[in-house]
């Protein structure tokens, strides 16, 4: 199949996963937009919210019409690196056998990731950046895709660890989640106090979504279309010559090389899945808050002059 008739049926199957995860999610349609881009780039999601707004039956929901192998890993205070990844045992003939962790799996949801301490938040850091394991010196691969969606309580609440720097910047997408419409609110109160029992569909298997991860790779970005993203994470950079006023007065730390990486990656996404064959400069933007808004710092200044992420980073286009 040649690459044009493969994003035609890329935007095709794109639609059918939509109107399939329909089916239990009301609205919320640019998040689900954005979680889907990044599974198809090959990045990981971190979704932000209060508790209550479907996050993890939404991660759910995707994972199963997507028809991946998918685990859900709860995250609190007492948690250690071992419940994540496994960890060794004596069997019967006293050797070592390492039983695996919930980590093993396609999609894993690492619900509410910042109550748990930092230490056990870095477990994560290796399986999502190589995509392996390392438990008692030994080496694992994980299987094929493989994708890490997060959900996060706003840091305001009790009982929560902001992620490291380091962390945040493995996630592809930082997605905001708020409360629902009046309408949607209705339709969700009214589908979850009956008594139907909706079942979705598997319309993906792992290897088609490598072939379609492979097909985003191949796709063509003309250089001004490259010029412009790192342009944009330059920008934010509060010590280089590009930063604007804005950046220089409200950011103590601008995004980093992965920031231009991951601009580039979900734009040819986004460019597919609206059936075009190269991303352009109207591609960017469409991705550009999500991908800088954890990777850029306020200040106390921005904080106390009420100043948002999405503020400063619509100021650079």
């Amino acid at each position: 199949m040649s690459d044009v008739a493969a994003v035609k049926e890329l935007v095709k199957k794109y639609k059918d996963l939509k109107q399939e995860i329909a089916k239990i999610i009301v609205g919320q349609d640019e998040v689900i937009n954005q979680i889907l881009i990044s599974i198809f780039s090959g990045g990981h999601t971190l979704l932000v919210g209060v508790p209550g707004l479907a996050k993890t039956l939404m991660v759910n929901t995707i994972a199963q019409t997507l028809g991946l192998d998918f685990k859900r890993i709860q995250f609190t205070p007492d948690l250690m690196p071992s419940d994540i990844l496994g960890s060794e045992i004596l069997d019967e003939d006293r050797r070592f056998k390492f039983i695996k962790g919930p980590i093993f799996a396609n999609i894993i949801l690492a619900d509410e990731i910042n109550r748990t301490p930092p230490k056990t938040q870095a477990a994560l850091l290796e399986a999502m950046q190589e995509r392996s394991v390392t438990v008692a010196g030994h080496h694992y691969k994980l299987d094929l895709p493989y994708f890490v969606l997060a959900t996060q309580n706003p840091i305001e609440q009790e009982g929560t660890y902001p992620l490291p720097e380091a962390q945040l910047d493995r996630f592809m997408f930082a997605v905001n989640l708020d409360y629902p419409s009046f309408k949607e609110e209705v339709d969700v109160v009214k589908a979850t106090t009956s008594d139907k029992n909706i079942k979705v569909n598997a319309l993906f298997s792992a290897k088609e979504i490598i072939k379609f991860q492979q097909l985003i790779r191949r796709i063509p970005v003309a250089d001004n279309v490259i010029e412009y993203a790192v342009s944009i994470v330059g920008k934010t950079r509060p010590n280089s010559d590009a930063a604007t006023d804005l950046i220089k007065n409200y950011i103590d730390w601008g995004a980093g090389p992965r920031a231009s990486q991951n601009l580039i990656l979900a734009a040819k996404t986004h460019a597919a899945i609206n059936g075009k064959f190269s991303p352009d400069i109207e591609n960017v933007q469409a991705v550009a808050t999500s991908i800088l808004r954890h990777r850029i710092i306020k200040n106390y200044k921005a904080e106390a002059e009420g100043i948002s992420e999405e503020q400063i980073i619509q100021s650079l286009f």
